[in-house]
């Protein structure tokens, strides 16, 4: 196999995440417990086989350098040949803040080229997937393709997040529209695409200079190659994948990987998701507590009388006695106290529920999820209703009322430098 380069997007702020990404990049959220987003496209690399690795951040990525380091859980920690390295957009004379996905690959391309690779692997770096990324080299190299797309089907409400792509029986790409308010079709773009290296340095310096460009993969590139006649592959896709680029979508993919059958294994000893981890002691779980249907990371610990059914809890969450929590993710060193109720909400790391709070509950007409931010403190006896938001860094004296109702936000009061 001729030299093939991957380049990981990661600088996407995940808006829709809400405060899930309110101090960190949507990759590197936390996802299943221990790893975080990232995780999922580098450790599809390394079991493909694939150890040179570029990684191309923007918004907050100080989460994401420090999680990445030099590279060593993904037996990327290679001083001359591979490895994986970061860049950050930096200030020149002809550069600043990318302003699209191809832009971004644009910007780089200098460090992108370097070695001459013969093939550029583009991938998203927050999408949940276990994918052998050499069966769709092989097939790029097979239809002798200017570019190769990976594609899947969704469900068609779904369809219009994604890039629309139709294709012809060879699976040649006849149309390709990006996000069209009635899509014709249920196949989509993953965000995985294969370049042949001198092809896509011209075709990105030509949309450089056009000034009417929005400098984007699926809103310009794919499509002008396609209107083009260039040869424009679609590789199809059969397992399990899913853009966590919404709330609603992040919680599914957890609950997910609670089926009795979950479409992702992430106990596939021969396709290992790699992680950096600290060392934490085993669960602790107290007599008395009940714990069903669940996914429990080291270091927490379940006090008598807690329950906790169909919940994914990240390391060093301690739920005392008599807390309920009920289709919920719980993050990092997270702290429920006695009485509390959390019932499908996310709890960013280092939530603290104070006694006989309530968090989120279930709604018959639609999946409304509460969220509390980071670092923040709910007083007791607070209820936070279904589908209401807290930001992070939130104090008791930040709140007004003892209720916070679906739809609101509440942000701290404080001052940035009293936080």
């Amino acid at each position: 196999m001729k030299k093939t380069r991957a380049v990981i997007l990661a600088g996407g702020a995940g808006t829709r995440l809400g405060a899930l990404t309110a101090k960190r990049t949507k990759p590197a959220v936390t996802f299943a417990g221990k790893y975080r987003i990232i995780d999922f496209v580098l450790s599809n690399c390394v079991n493909s086989n694939l150890f040179d690795v570029m990684i191309i951040a923007q918004y907050r990525p100080h989460s994401l350098i420090e999680h990445i380091g030099a590279g060593g859980p993904w037996d990327l920690a290679r001083d001359f040949t591979g490895g994986v390295r970061i860049y950050t957009p930096y200030k020149a004379r002809a550069s600043g803040w990318f302003s699209g996905t191809a832009d971004a690959v644009q910007q780089n391309f200098g460090f992108i080229k370097h070695d001459h690779p013969d093939k550029l692997l583009i991938l998203s770096g927050d999408h949940i997937y276990n994918m052998d990324y050499s069966a769709m080299i092989r097939f790029h190299q097979d239809n002798e393709a200017d570019v190769t797309i990976a594609t899947i089907e969704v469900p068609i409400e779904d369809a219009s997040r994604f890039g629309i792509v139709g294709v012809n029986p060879d699976q040649r790409v006849s149309s390709f529209v990006e996000k069209p308010e009635h899509p014709s079709s249920n196949l989509v773009n993953m965000g995985v695409y294969i370049f042949n290296t001198p092809l896509l340095d011209e075709i990105l310096w030509e949309d450089h200079l056009d000034q009417n460009s929005l400098h984007d993969f699926g809103k310009d590139i794919l499509p002008k190659m396609v209107e083009n006649n260039m040869r424009v592959f679609a590789f199809p896709y059969q397992g399990y994948w899913v853009d966590v680029g919404t709330v609603a979508s992040y919680w599914q993919a957890h609950m997910d990987l609670l089926s009795d059958n979950p479409p992702l294994n992430l106990y596939d000893r021969s396709w290992i998701v790699h992680t950096r981890s600290e060392e934490r002691p085993p669960a602790k779980i107290y007599n008395g507590a009940i714990i069903e249907n669940s996914l429990i990371s080291d270091g927490c610990i379940i006090e008598t009388g807690a329950r906790i059914s169909h919940s994914v809890l990240s390391p060093g969450v301690h739920v005392q006695s008599n807390a309920n929590v009920v289709d919920s993710i719980i993050l990092t060193d997270s702290l429920l106290e006695n009485d509390t109720s959390v019932e499908r909400a996310i709890l960013d790391k280092r939530a603290h529920i104070r006694h006989g709070a309530k968090i989120g509950g279930i709604l018959e007409e639609k999946l409304s999820i509460a969220m509390v931010g980071k670092n923040s403190v709910i007083p007791e006896d607070m209820v936070i209703y279904p589908g209401a938001t807290i930001g992070p860094d939130v104090i008791p004296s930040d709140f007004s009322r003892t209720e916070v109702q679906s739809g609101e936000i509440v942000q701290t009061r404080r001052l940035p430098y009293e936080v």
